[in-house]
């Protein structure tokens, strides 16, 4: 309590504390006559953290003019007055009724004032005093970022530095002991250790291996008071993790790797997958592989995976089962970070062997070629040998192997190919002028599996030869003027030719031999491909002869030389000053060169005008020539037709003219019409006919001449058809001996039909004769 008394007395008059000497009175009596004042402040201390159950006393306020009386009031303000400090306004006693930690609050500033208790007058100023609350040991360290996490280096050396921790303690580091931290380790020896004053964490364990074991768990505690018996303390925990250094080299998990794949795989096709493992993680586990020796390093490659883990073998040329079935490689993974301190321990490399197996595939027929290339005349004769190509199955098996064009690229068939040998030869005559390439597309199959098949490409050539004769095409008409003067140029001609000769085209012209002497026109050679057409003459009259034809013979350089004669035709023509055909003969040179749109329209009007027209007098002659027969049942005919050739029935109509028939009034046929059929085989029935019904002139006999006409008609055409054909009409007349053939509306008995006469008529009517003439009369019907 002795701070609480000093206060007591640092707060009394100092008529109280102690009297002056007389010398002190006498020198300060001038002094003693002036007001003295009545407070004289100080600090105030108390222990934070009091647990007594009564108010803590703190200090008293008293002042000079206190009579004891009670007539003094003692007011207290500021910081906590009225909640936290209270003061006895009679006695000025001053009291804590709450906790006090210095942690929240370390002093408080009060303000005291004495007044008069009847008149509530100041006696005193109002002034202000503090009061600090003392520091005791109530608070333990802390560590206010807990839990740590922290790294170090696998294979670290003793000391090395892996975190500082500090702790902090919120008591009152000036007073004592009771902020002073001392740091420990609980749990993590022998591995790790701190430093007792700075809280640095350390390696105290050399070669520790991540590989063997990673996580550590580290406990550290931090106590006040000097680590002293009585203070407190705080701990944390720190999780350390040892990182990965590149200290282990790379093995394969296998000595001898075996892996297969067919023969068939393209190049790029991944045969399999190696791995050298590493216990190191992250780069330090990162492998380059390669391929250093055995027979396969060219045929195989090797490359590593996004990864950059596992090495991916993958074919880098094509396989074949029967050249080589097998391949060994000699395969090298190595790390690709190498730390230059620790070579020494490792070569951080491995070796194994990949045995790579090539299976056998059933493949289609190879070639010998890629593809084909010919050159052939266009001459070539049917039947010339083009190119043999040659396939083979590349099997063991060697199957047998069979050739045929693909249709789509011989859709002419200029070409045909020997089935076995593979030969390939025309079938059609070539035309370069027509087709100068022919891409032939050749298939070879295997006889014992169809599906396996192999195509090539043969391009063929056509070599041009002097097959086709010169022309003139373009200039196969002029005009000469009608003053023209003798030796004037009136046309120049070109010749064309279709063929291509290596040496460029080279043509000779001169006239016909007919027109050697031609006393109008001579033709001069140029030399140059090209020709002049002169006059000889003066003197030109289209009233003379408005029209001359000029034959020019042409013939080109090559060999065979081909020739031609191309006629010329001149007009004679009226020309204006500078030359040009003003009128000529010809129509082509009367018209106008051009008409307008008008007079097109019209011309068009007229000839749609004139096209209706004739399709209406078409149609009305069409209805004109309906048939006069009435009764349709009367419209019956009948075919008779040799079996042992095929006919058109009832539905050859172009033997006859059914209409004409109904109508013999209206035949006019001219007989020397032809028929676009066969020679029909029928003989004229004229020699059974009596010739006096012939030459009657009833009725019956225009029927009956008709019909003879139309027979000769028959016999004399070389394009009838290749049967017999025998028409029963309407209206027969009188006077017929074979009378009706037809069996429509006859008697159900043969007795009234005799046909004993069938066999007098020939070879032609014996199937006939056969079929009526030989039956029994009291045989019944064959139908």
């Amino acid at each position: 309590m002795l701070p609480v008394v000093l206060c007591i007395l640092t707060l009394l008059p100092h008529g109280l504390v102690g009297r002056p000497t007389e010398e002190e009175n006498a020198g300060s009596s001038a002094l003693l006559q002036r007001v003295k004042r009545g407070w004289v402040w100080n600090q105030f201390f108390v222990l934070e953290e009091y647990t007594g159950l009564e108010p803590l006393y703190i200090g008293k306020l008293h002042s000079d003019m206190d009579k004891g009386d009670g007539s003094i009031k003692y007011i207290l303000t500021g910081e906590g007055a009225g909640s936290t400090f209270t003061i006895d306004d009679s006695t000025g006693d001053i009291h804590a009724i709450q906790r006090l930690d210095r942690e929240v609050k370390a002093q408080y500033v009060l303000r005291a004032q004495a007044r008069n208790r009847m008149t509530d007058r100041p006696l005193e100023p109002e002034s202000e005093f503090i009061v600090k609350i003392q520091d005791i040991n109530d608070n333990e360290p802390k560590f206010l970022d807990g839990p740590y996490q922290a790294s170090v280096p696998e294979m670290s050396k003793i000391g090395t530095s892996v975190i500082q921790l500090t702790a902090t303690d919120a008591d009152d580091p000036t007073y004592g002991n009771s902020a002073r931290v001392v740091y420990s380790i609980l749990e993590g020896q022998p591995y790790f250790s701190v430093d007792a004053k700075t809280g640095v964490v350390r390696v105290s364990l050399a070669d520790m291996d991540r590989e063997t074991r990673e996580n550590y768990t580290v406990v550290i505690q931090a106590k006040d008071m000097g680590g002293q018996l009585g203070g407190l303390a705080g701990t944390t925990t720190v999780n350390i993790t040892l990182g990965d250094i590149n200290d282990n080299p790379p093995m394969f998990d296998q000595r001898l790797y075996q892996m297969s794949i067919p023969e068939s795989a393209p190049v790029g096709s991944v045969v399999g997958r190696i791995w050298a493992k590493d216990r190191d993680i992250g780069v330090n586990a990162e492998m380059k592989y390669s391929i250093v020796d055995g027979d396969g390093r060219d045929t195989f490659d090797i490359s590593t995976d996004p990864t950059n883990m596992f090495g991916i073998i993958m074919v880098k040329k094509p396989l074949d089962f029967e050249t080589k079935p097998s391949y060994t490689l000699k395969v090298e993974g190595a790390n690709t970070h190498v730390d230059p301190a620790l070579r020494h321990r490792a070569p951080f490399k491995d070796i194994t062997i990949v045995h790579v197996s090539v299976e056998d595939v059933d493949e289609p027929p190879l070639f010998d070629l890629p593809a084909y290339y010919v050159e052939l005349p266009e001459d070539a004769e049917i039947g010339t040998v083009v190119k043999t190509v040659l396939a083979r199955d590349p099997d063991a098996a060697n199957n047998t192997v069979r050739y045929s064009i693909e249709t789509s690229s011989n859709l002419d068939k200029y070409f045909y190919i020997e089935l076995t040998s593979g030969t390939l030869m025309t079938v059609r005559s070539l035309d370069r002028e027509e087709i100068s390439w022919h891409n032939i597309t050749v298939l070879a199959m295997e006889m014992n599996n169809p599906a396996q098949i192999a195509s090539v490409s043969v391009a063929v050539k056509i070599l041009d030869v002097n097959d086709n004769s010169p022309s003139l095409e373009d200039y196969l008409e002029t005009y000469v003027c009608e003053n023209a003067k003798a030796g004037q140029l009136i046309q120049t001609v070109t010749a064309m030719d279709p063929d291509e000769p290596l040496g460029g085209q080279h043509f000779y012209y001169s006239l016909a031999p007919e027109a050697a002497n031609n006393p109008n026109f001579t033709l001069r050679d140029n030399q140059d491909n090209t020709a002049w057409i002169l006059t000889r003459r003066a003197g030109w009259s289209q009233h003379d002869q408005s029209v001359f034809y000029l034959p020019i013979f042409i013939s080109d350089g090559e060999q065979p030389v081909q020739t031609s004669t191309s006629t010329v035709t001149i007009r004679v023509c009226s020309c204006n000053q500078e030359g040009d055909a003003m009128s000529c003969n010809a129509e082509a040179y009367s018209l106008p060169a051009s008409l307008s749109r008008g007079a097109l329209i019209a011309i068009l009007a007229c000839i749609l005008v004139l096209l209706v027209m004739i399709l209406l007098m078409l149609s009305l002659r069409t209805h004109r020539k309906k048939p006069y027969l009435c009764d349709e049942e009367e419209n019956v005919h009948e075919n008779i037709v040799r079996y042992d050739d095929e006919g058109g029935g009832e539905e050859d109509t172009e033997a006859f003219d059914i209409a004409a028939m109904w109508n013999p009034r209206e035949a006019h046929h001219p007989l020397g019409k032809m028929r676009q059929d066969m020679l029909p085989e029928i003989e004229s029935l004229s020699r059974y006919v009596p010739q006096a019904c012939v030459m009657g002139g009833g009725g019956d006999s225009n029927v009956h001449g008709y019909v003879l006409a139309k027979l000769l008609e028959a016999d004399m055409d070389p394009c009838a058809p290749p049967y017999d054909s025998l028409q029963t009409y309407a209206y027969e007349g009188e006077g017929s001996v074979a009378e009706s053939l037809s069996s429509l509306q006859s008697g159900t008995s043969n007795t009234d039909h005799e046909y004993d006469y069938l066999n007098d008529w020939g070879p032609r009517f014996k199937k006939l004769a056969e079929m009526y003439g030989v039956l029994e009369t009291n045989s019944s019907p064959m139908w």
